[in-house]
């Protein structure tokens, strides 16, 4: 258990990536701070754990707003005693092309999936620092590498998550702390559902991206959680400023 007696906080823990991060943390032996819009959903993922022995706590927050991320990193410190990693993954989708996208779309995203991420590690930072260095891990997306016609907005802000990682990187290394991304293809979450039921044909549009894996699948959401908790863990020590890829090769392909 190579987390024992490190803190983490986990960012959209309610469903998805962050459900199966948290519950990766507490295996490795992480006290988890499960955060999530959906106060519910949190609870669940914090009871989930629990029960199994674990030690985790629940906190309803919008990462949007400095308020909501103030209040998770005191849950850590108050609950836990301190805070060692911060695996900053909530995000929304909005579909369409650029030109069906208005301003208060484009302001949405930028407000949960960057803006929340911004203040979420301006928040963390000085715990991290206090515990000698920690580990920040970002949830980016091979969209911020390649495009989709219909998550352009999306995809930009995914693209600067791996452009603010590059240069916390560099900022705060000498205090110890690694930031990193992961930048999944399609995961098996709600988002990719929200993706193919806004398709023509969501049957057909599943059947002809997924042949476009060399592995033939797509991700679970503990495919990337086991990266997530790698980034963060002792094993991924001398790892910091790069981004992990989990697309199952679909980056490797030319057509």
């Amino acid at each position: 258990m190579s987390l024992r007696g490190r803190t983490a906080i986990v960012t959209g823990a309610g469903r998805g990536i962050g459900e199966a991060s948290a519950h990766r943390f507490s295996e490795e032996g992480a006290a988890v701070v499960c955060v999530d819009v959906d106060g519910d959903s949190a609870e669940q993922t914090a009871a989930a754990i629990q029960a199994v022995g674990g030690r985790a706590v629940a906190v309803q927050a919008d990462v949007s707003g400095d308020e909501g991320n103030a209040r998770m990193v005191a849950a850590a410190v108050d609950q836990f005693g301190g805070l060692d990693i911060l695996h900053a993954n909530a995000a929304i989708q909005i579909m369409g092309l650029l030109e069906e996208t208005t301003p208060e779309d484009w302001d949405r995203l930028h407000s949960v999936n960057l803006r929340g991420v911004f203040l979420g590690i301006k928040r963390a930072v000085p715990e991290l620092r206090r515990r000698g260095g920690g580990a920040i891990v970002i949830t980016a997306s091979l969209l911020g590498m390649v495009g989709d016609p219909d998550l352009p907005a999306y995809g930009a802000m995914k693209g600067a998550l791996r452009s603010l990682c590059r240069s916390l990187a560099t900022a705060y290394g000498r205090d110890g702390i690694r930031v990193n991304t992961v930048c999944p293809g399609d995961v098996e979450t709600p988002l990719l559902k929200q993706f193919f039921d806004f398709q023509a044909d969501p049957e057909a549009a599943r059947k002809e991206v997924t042949e476009r894996y060399p592995l033939r699948r797509f991700a679970q959401p503990s495919d990337v959680a086991n990266a997530v908790v790698f980034l963060a863990s002792p094993e991924g020590s001398y790892v910091t400023g790069t981004d992990i890829v989990v697309d199952g090769g679909l980056l490797a392909r030319i057509y």
